[in-house]
């Protein structure tokens, strides 16, 4: 709840917190980062979780937005799986007056070493609503077999 009003960079204060008004922060980070930098990298970040199962290893992107069409999955010197995509700003038009714009643009690139089990030539992919699936099954693991040998003696 504010209790005094800010006339400094349009944030809330408040009076118990001296830190909150706006007069104690010389650096106000929200006014001097560009709103195109902010986009880049909150897109940048785009975040990805990967499990291994005992059949695969199994990467979620979330990139909400993006038609399957903008990302690419591909396969780099072997092992390297690198998972890359960009979001477009929309189009203004002249007579369009923008009140707010949070959604994020720009590029990403997210690169990971495979194991050596992994089959990088049986990767798949799947988008569904915003979130990419790629699934890279594993070599089954030889299991050495153990032979009984008779002592003789």
């Amino acid at each position: 709840m504010s209790l005094i009003p800010s006339f400094f960079g349009g944030r809330r204060s408040n009076i118990f917190d001296p830190f909150s008004l706006d007069i104690w922060d010389p650096f106000p980070i929200s006014t001097n980062v560009p709103s195109s930098a902010r986009e880049v990298s909150a897109f940048a970040n785009a975040k990805i979780d990967w499990k291994e199962t005992p059949e695969a290893h199994v990467f979620k992107v979330d990139v909400p937005g993006i038609k399957k069409e903008e990302v690419k999955v591909e396969v780099e010197e072997g092992r390297i799986l690198q998972i890359s995509g960009e979001r477009s700003r929309e189009q203004e038009e002249k007579n369009d007056q923008w009140h707010r714009m949070e959604r994020s643009s720009g590029k990403f690139v997210r690169r990971f070493r495979l194991p050596e089990n992994a089959k990088t030539g049986e990767i798949k992919a799947a988008m569904e609503n915003g979130v990419l699936t790629v699934t890279v099954p594993k070599q089954e693991e030889k299991k050495s077999k153990v032979k009984a040998i008779d002592i003789s003696g």
